[in-house]
């Protein structure tokens, strides 16, 4: 009886501890998501006009019109829900089940992930992801309540969220619009450089376009990857597909992304859009 009434103990403890963390993770995100409004900026140009396509490279010039309608409003923010696998592993695959939500204004640019990590039956990691207010954030921690790692306000941190944040445009494609304040530059009939700035932060990527005209990649030759706690900067690739029409927006439904290492690509994020709801610019 003694025995039954200490594991009966430990469960509510546990119970408790589990249902606190959430409680106390969920307050944060509010909080992110609360910023990340704040910094939320007026929408010039409110509807994609084709004609404005002209002068861009040949294969960008093809995308737009493969996903985009003339008259498509111009998108001011997304929430996007996910379920795939993270890879933990620094030099190999460790994959671990995830699900997460996202919240994503295009102007300014910013966005906050905020992911669950099923690490045993009732054991999590949460993880935000984020770029707000031009300041990237990485906070993970085990039940809501331990820090395992809160890399945030530098430099490096900044860039790479940025770069997040454009590649992930192939969700939200009319923030890949020059009336957006992309820049793109032609590179040969199914590449192009696409170049954003946030303030002081400015990223350039490479989208690769396959024979359907839509992104098929996003390549930067350097983000910042944490290896044994040091930031070291590394090519990195994102692979998409399965495009589909949402809200009368072609946008690709998976995805994987992978650090280029000299031995090999090193994936560490794949994953499905299971829900995506757009708010246009009025």
């Amino acid at each position: 009886m003694t025995m039954l009434l200490i594991v009966l103990g430990l469960s509510i403890v546990v119970a408790a501890v589990i249902f606190y963390g959430e409680f106390h993770w969920q307050s944060g995100t509010r909080e992110m998501r609360n910023r990340l409004e704040a910094a939320t900026l007026p929408i010039e140009s409110k509807v994609f006009d084709s004609r404005g396509l002209e002068s861009m490279p040949a294969p960008v010039q093809r995308y737009f019109r493969a996903v985009l309608k003339d008259g498509q409003p111009m998108i001011a923010s997304i929430r996007i829900a996910h379920a795939g696998q993270f890879s933990l592993g620094e030099t190999e695959p460790k994959w671990v089940p995830f699900t997460s939500s996202q919240m994503v204004v295009t102007r300014r640019p910013g966005f906050d992930w905020d992911a669950r990590m099923r690490m045993a039956p009732g054991i999590n990691v949460f993880v935000h992801d984020a770029y707000v207010a031009g300041e990237g954030i990485l906070h993970a921690t085990l039940l809501g309540l331990v820090t395992l790692a809160n890399l945030r306000g530098t430099p490096e941190a900044a860039q790479g969220e940025l770069m997040r944040f454009f590649a992930e445009a192939v969700w939200y494609p009319t923030a890949l619009l020059p009336s957006q304040g992309v820049r793109w530059e032609a590179v040969d009939n199914t590449l192009a450089k696409a170049t954003i700035r946030d303030g002081d932060v400015t990223v350039t990527l490479l989208f690769r376009f396959n024979d359907d005209g839509l992104i098929g990649s996003v390549r930067a030759e350097a983000r910042g990857r944490v290896v044994n706690g040091a930031v070291v900067p590394t090519p990195w690739e994102g692979r998409l597909w399965r495009y589909e029409v949402r809200d009368g927006l072609r946008i690709p439904l998976e995805a994987e992304v992978a650090w280029q290492l000299p031995e090999g690509p090193l994936p560490y994020w794949r994953a499905r859009i299971t829900e995506i709801a757009y708010e246009f610019a009025r």
